[in-house]
């Protein structure tokens, strides 16, 4: 539904290229991601809601643990593989918990930065730590200072707060116009047609 909200198609539509390109993953485990709906141009209304049908048709792929370095190496293999090109590159985390499978996050995240990507994150928070690990959900300082410590980084990378899962919607509108608006003008980047 954010996708198809007509702030974020004006979004698109008013920018530089007139269009940007998503792949969608999910993931958990630090080996478990999987691509749901791969590479797509979103240049208006009707690729919006195709690429949004396709998300709501998807089944949930996992409940594991949480390996954001596993996510985030995840999501440069499919940048590297991507059929377009562009100057700005982000991958975006969305998650309720801290790091805690797979190889080291901030190590991840440094890799991902020295190749140019951007990661900016949305957490969402929970209301009740969970009772087994509290701190998973509610680290010291709180999950948003946890993702601007450990996982945003970049040129203009930013973290935002879901209230909770019912207002994931909301901050995903708000979460992709700022990167949307972000995009370097014409004269910096340029997204090349499918290889």
């Amino acid at each position: 539904a954010a996708l198809n909200d007509p702030r974020v198609i004006d979004a698109i539509q008013s920018g530089a290229n007139r269009r940007i390109a998503l792949c969608f993953v999910e993931w958990s485990g630090a080996g478990a991601q999987k691509v749901v709906v791969d590479w797509t141009l979103i240049d208006g209304a009707d690729a919006a809601r195709k690429f949004s049908d396709a998300l709501v048709e998807a089944p949930r792929s996992f409940a594991d643990r949480t390996s954001i370095s596993g996510a985030i190496d995840f999501s440069m293999e499919q940048l590297a593989r991507a059929p377009f090109e562009s100057k700005r590159r982000t991958i975006d985390v969305s998650g309720d918990g801290t790091h805690n499978s797979g190889r080291g996050l901030l190590a991840a995240r440094e890799d991902a930065l020295a190749q140019g990507v951007t990661i900016n994150g949305l957490v969402i928070l929970s209301e009740r730590p969970l009772p087994w690990n509290p701190e998973h959900t509610n680290p010291p300082g709180g999950l948003k200072k946890y993702f601007e410590d450990n996982v945003m980084g970049g040129p203009g990378a930013f973290v935002m707060v879901a209230e909770s899962f019912q207002s994931f919607g909301q901050a995903i509108i708000a979460k992709l116009i700022a990167e949307i608006a972000a995009a370097p003008s014409a004269s910096t980047t340029g997204m090349a047609p499918p290889r």
